[in-house]
């Protein structure tokens, strides 16, 4: 009878991760020690004993203290597991290294969108984008007119008309950085090059004035940007019509003419992402990624990896691997935002595991945090951001934003990711427009329970069927597949009519 094999993931871990269920008492491969009860797979084994007070290390990192004495065997989670106050080294930049690119003709095409600026997209949207909630519904009524009058099979180049509409945009003041931050998320979706064009639809008196976004960052370039305002044009009806025209005779001609071509890897910014975690996410999927974003950058390729609260406990780590000190205080500048953030609003950070990370097996936020950062691999920290700002250069990015993962990814969007790599170990079903996600399992389990929503099983290394290099190549495999425009799950399934979520920090007044 075969036996679900445990792993240690480094010598000094006093816990190993179940690859799958271990029962009461029964043997376990390459484990000296037997399970004293049950354990879900995912969730962690007690290898030695482990007195109250003392530490617990996971990937050679404490993850927390025991709570009370633990024994060989003992399943060790909430009954017996505390977050541990941590001191970090930073170590700024102590360990950066330059990453041997490869020469431009060696690298790897695809076929994508060359737009006028140069940028490079993976997808030909047209999105109706709106400056205020007043105009939300104008404009999403205007998406749902293309789709009944089916106008799209006359312009077969285009991916779609998609309305990405939001709750805020007025009543704020002007001058904070949470009005600031609206902004640089929607410019940043204006400018995007997985629009071939864009249609911003206002109310006319909000605060967040149209032309004042146009005259700050600047206008797009001809043809992929027009502009609607309803008090205009006299009220809803007469909007959407004149809408529906322009649609029609300018802005999806003009979308239309767009053509595939082939173009290097390097023009492929990843938008890195891991929601519904499971005690597995961190040793299968985010690994297996952080191997294939490696393999990207060494291509000329980008990524940015994102959720602040979610490196709590293991920023040290990135630190390390920052290309100067000041990027690495950047980023301890960050999580100290967000520690006085979380704790004005009576909450801490530390407590940031959700129901499913926990009962797949995660405990403490600074076991997540280590697994979480794996998904960003191991090349120098080029850069810290702020929410939607946009990436400048090649290489690892990292952009501050909360966990919450439409929040996150709309952001990391908005700076310029042109293709989603997200994995998940619970199961999730998100998807997004303009962008294709990429969905990776982190455990066999769950994939073939939810296979139409998943894109790329990763619970093969956990099975001891393939390696992390094996998984990392078939993701990026899949990545060049899918910024040629083949279709995610994700998108045979529709998603991404909702999605836009903007991160909001204002006050409303």
């Amino acid at each position: 009878m075969s036996h679900p094999r445990p792993f240690q993931l480094h010598p000094d871990d006093n816990v190993v991760v179940a690859s799958g269920v271990l029962e009461a008492g029964q043997p376990v491969h390459g484990c000296k020690v037997k399970p004293r009860s049950r354990i879900p797979g995912g969730h962690k084994m007690a290898i030695s004993k482990i007195s109250a007070g003392h530490n617990v290390f996971k990937f050679g990192q404490v993850i927390g203290q025991a709570s009370c004495p633990i024994l060989p065997g003992d399943h060790v989670h909430e009954q017996n597991l505390a977050m541990a106050e941590y001191s970090s080294d930073y170590a700024f930049a102590e360990d950066a290294s330059v990453t041997e690119v490869i020469p431009e003709n060696q690298r790897s095409t695809f076929m994508g969108y060359r737009r006028d600026d140069g940028r490079v997209g993976t997808r030909n949207y047209v999105g109706i984008l709106t400056s205020v909630n007043c105009s939300a519904t104008v404009a999403s009524l205007i998406a749902k007119e293309v789709e009944k009058r089916a106008v799209l099979d006359d312009f077969p180049n285009v991916d779609g008309v998609v309305a990405l509409t939001h709750g805020a945009g007025c009543a704020v003041s002007t001058r904070n950085e949470g009005f600031r931050m609206l902004q640089r998320t929607i410019w940043g979706h204006v400018r995007h090059p997985n629009f071939g064009s864009v249609l911003m639809v206002g109310l006319g008196c909000e605060a967040n004035q149209i032309p004042l976004m146009v005259e700050h960052f600047g206008k797009p370039p001809e043809g992929s940007f027009h502009l609607e305002t309803i008090q205009h044009h006299g009220g809803t009806r007469q909007t959407i019509d004149s809408c529906l025209e322009r649609l029609h005779n300018e802005i999806l001609p003009h979308a239309n003419k767009a053509r595939r071509e082939p173009v290097p890897v390097s023009e492929i910014c990843l938008a890195l992402q891991c929601g519904g975690s499971d005690g597995l996410s961190g040793i299968t999927a985010n690994p297996a990624l952080g191997l294939a974003v490696d393999q990207l950058i060494k291509q000329g390729g980008s990524a940015i990896l994102a959720e602040t609260p979610e490196v709590y406990g293991a920023e040290h780590l990135l630190t390390r691997r920052s290309a100067n000190p000041e990027v690495g205080k950047k980023l301890v500048s960050l999580i100290r935002w967000w520690e006085d953030y979380v704790a004005k609003l009576d909450g801490h950070i530390s407590n940031n595991p959700a129901p499913g990370n926990k009962l797949g097996g995660l405990t403490t936020i600074l076991e997540k945090s280590l697994g979480a950062i794996s998904k960003g691999g191991t090349t120098t920290l080029q850069s810290v951001l702020r929410y939607a700002e946009p990436v400048v250069g090649s290489g690892l990015h990292f952009m501050d934003s909360p966990g919450y993962d439409p929040m996150s990814i709309t952001g990391e969007v908005a700076s310029g990711a042109n293709l989603i790599c997200f994995t998940t170990g619970r199961g999730s079903v998100y998807g997004n427009k303009p962008c294709p996600s990429i969905k990776i399992a982190s455990n066999s389990t769950m994939f073939r329970r939810m296979e139409d929503d998943m894109d790329l099983n990763a619970g093969t290394i956990a099975d001891g069927i393939e390696n992390h290099p094996d998984v990392a190549n078939r993701i990026l495999e899949r990545i060049v597949e899918v910024a040629g425009g083949s279709r995610t799950k994700s998108e045979i399934q529709g998603f991404g009519d909702h999605e836009f979520v903007p991160w909001s920090i204002s006050a409303i007044t």
